[in-house]
């Protein structure tokens, strides 16, 4: 997971449950998935040894690409955040799917 250096990992979903989904709030915060996430070649890169591999993406482009790239995850934007609230995502907290 880490090759693909997510900021938010949602663990108790269906596999590409977040292609369905147009908004989520984390705590007090409320996002918009902006668009699905095109991937960079970063992580077919072993970060131990910078040895370049064929997978994952190799896997992915079997099922994940279009238009020749290769989707994996989704890009957000914040858009509310209650003011009385913390703005801070911890390890653990619940996503809640508005759409």
């Amino acid at each position: 997971m880490s090759r693909f250096r997510p900021n938010i990992v949602v663990s108790a979903a269906d596999a590409y449950a977040e292609d369905h989904w147009k908004k989520i709030r984390i705590g007090n915060i409320e996002m918009h998935i902006v668009k699905p996430c095109s991937r960079c070649t970063i992580p077919s890169i072993e970060p131990e040894t910078a040895r370049k591999a064929a997978e994952p993406l190799k896997t992915l482009a079997s099922y994940r690409m279009h238009d020749n790239k290769i989707f994996f995850g989704q890009n957000v934007i914040a858009q509310k955040i209650d003011p009385q609230g913390s703005s801070m995502l911890e390890v653990g907290m619940t996503v809640d799917i508005i759409e």
